[in-house]
């Protein structure tokens, strides 16, 4: 039976899977969902073995708050002999298709990252077989295929393929950042992560650059602020809570110490605004709405945490929302929402209008 696999962060796989299904139902495919519980793995087995490729080239990854990262099974479970896994693997694929990648890949889980050293010796006769099948081009071909070889163990493993163009472009949608030892918070990581997964790296030029104002909500110590000074921005941070020494050094921070609700910037010329508060997500996502349509800034970067349960309901609930309050205003807007994978009991929100709200 032909599969969508997903990954996801361990412990939501239950909110992955029900988006999947729904998402496809809107698309009038349909199926039932299998889920490792608490390995970040969901199975989305479709009815109709058309249907993968077919929901893959119409649904956009990027869509999809939950899922890191996708492929459509191309076997069922594979067992590998103790030997020559490369013959067994390349017999399962045949020769009728050709794969612009190939990923190595393992459940989230303490026994995956024990497999990584085991995949990472695998890959290279692996490849080599492949190439020399001629199923693996290694061309940078967007509008190619990638080929998935998600190992369940040393003796197990499902192949699969994503899109090129609208598959995450790092193994298991994981993206392996450094974090600064300069930085006041591990926190920092969830924004420097959610620029890099938003904001196209062509229009970092224009949209992330050095001169440019920001405000930052709910700063200190000043984890998100550090990403922003370290862009060249100028910021204004805002919590009552004390601010890193090192980032009021810099001279590029104004630290304001009150309440992130209650703070109006005086000069409507703030293009980035930032917001990882412990609140409510209703009063965040409202929050966030009012700065982009009152023009106090062009772009807005913030954290919805979620609930113990209903966490699916209550972010789209949330999402909702902020695109109600966009369309009572008749503006054109971006909305992308994703858990990334710094985020833990929270996701990641980028918003941004395309037309200006009309002035009352």
């Amino acid at each position: 039976m032909t599969s969508i696999v997903l990954y996801c962060r361990p412990g939501f796989e239950k909110e992955c899977g029900a988006e999947i299904q729904e998402k496809a139902a809107w698309n009038e495919m349909y199926g039932y969902l299998e889920l490792k519980k608490n390995q970040g793995i969901v199975f989305f087995h479709l009815h109709n073995s058309d249907d993968g490729e077919l929901l893959m080239n119409k649904l956009p990854l990027k869509r999809l708050i939950f899922a890191r990262q996708w492929f459509v099974s191309l076997t069922d479970v594979i067992d590998l002999p103790e030997y020559n896994r490369v013959e067994a693997i390349s017999e399962a694929l045949g020769t009728e298709w050709q794969y612009a990648d190939l990923r190595m890949e393992t459940a989230d889980t303490n026994d995956g990252k024990a497999l990584t050293k085991f995949c990472r010796k695998l890959a290279v006769p692996l490849r080599q077989g492949l190439r020399k099948a001629k199923v693996l081009t290694e061309k940078n071909d967007k509008d190619g295929a990638i080929l998935h070889a998600l190992f369940l163990s040393g003796q197990q493993v499902i192949l699969g393929f994503s899109l090129a163009h609208n598959s995450s472009p790092h193994v298991m949608g994981i993206p392996r950042l450094k974090f600064p030892s300069q930085a006041p918070s591990r926190s920092t990581l969830k924004l420097d992560e959610a620029f890099l997964y938003f904001i196209p790296k062509a229009e970092w030029d224009s949209r992330l650059c050095s001169g440019m104002n920001a405000v930052d909500l709910g700063s200190a110590p000043g984890g998100w602020t550090y990403q922003l000074v370290r862009r060249g921005m100028m910021v204004t941070a805002i919590d009552n809570g004390p601010m890193a020494e090192s980032l009021m050094e810099t001279g590029q921070v104004k630290h304001k110490t009150m309440d992130g609700f209650k703070y109006v910037p005086m000069k409507q010329n703030v293009y980035w605004l930032v917001c990882d508060m412990i609140e409510k997500p209703q009063r965040v996502a409202k929050l966030m709405s009012e700065w982009l349509l009152n023009g106090y800034c062009k772009e807005a970067m913030f954290n919805l945490k979620l609930p113990m349960k209903g966490r699916y309901q209550q972010v789209t609930e949330d999402l909702q929302a902020i695109k109600d309050a966009f369309s009572e205003h008749h503006v054109k807007y971006e909305l992308y929402a994703k858990h990334l994978y710094y985020d833990r009991e929270e996701v990641t929100v980028h918003a941004r209008l395309l037309s200006p709200a009309p002035q009352k």
